[in-house]
């Protein structure tokens, strides 16, 4: 007799190909999702906040954008410096080293599309939002959107070039992550 517990004696889940495996272009946009989408939340959350706090003291358009633009920024990188440290904290020797690495990662993977973000792309896409939809919200949310496209298709190359590089997952500098000295050359 068969209880809940047990499997019923003539069904077998179907067998798995052992080369049956996730269409790699699933798998990629998979990852991308994972990776970033728990950081997207949090700062678009963190910026209709800071836009929003904004607009109870001003309804000039670029104070708004400027306020969610910080928002978004503090919430997005909080959250992904503490996904890349606890990567980071598997490869690394130390917690110090992890927090070295997490920083250096960070610039890598970021600097270039931050900079060009924040400096013109994302501030000039919060302020049309902002400028050309009644709601401040859905112009915020527009805004962000289109300064997104841009943003992430530098950071994705980046990504993938840290990723090549060995940085990511130390293969890099191993012996030079557990503190040995590098090996010289005669």
């Amino acid at each position: 007799m068969t209880t809940i517990e047990q499997p019923f004696a003539g069904a077998t889940a179907p067998a798995r190909r052992p080369d049956a495996k996730t269409p790699p272009a699933r798998r990629k946009l998979v990852f991308w999702i994972v990776r970033y989408l728990p950081a997207e939340l949090v700062g678009t959350a963190a910026m209709v906040i800071g836009g929003m706090l904004a607009t109870m003291w001003t309804d000039i358009p670029a104070l708004v954008a400027l306020a969610a633009l910080v928002g978004e920024i503090i919430g997005f990188y909080l959250v992904l410096a503490v996904t890349i440290f606890l990567e980071q904290v598997q490869v690394a020797s130390t917690r110090r080293r992890a927090i070295g690495r997490t920083a250096m990662l960070l610039v890598a993977e970021f600097g270039a599309a931050e900079l060009l973000d924040t400096l013109l792309v994302r501030p000039a896409a919060l302020l049309l939002g902002v400028w050309l939809v009644p709601d401040p919200v859905w112009g915020m949310l527009a805004g962000k959107i289109a300064a997104d496209i841009v943003f992430y298709a530098i950071a994705a190359g980046a990504f993938t070039l840290t990723a090549k590089a060995g940085l990511r997952d130390g293969s890099r500098n191993r012996t030079a992550d557990a503190g040995a000295a590098p090996a010289v050359a005669p």
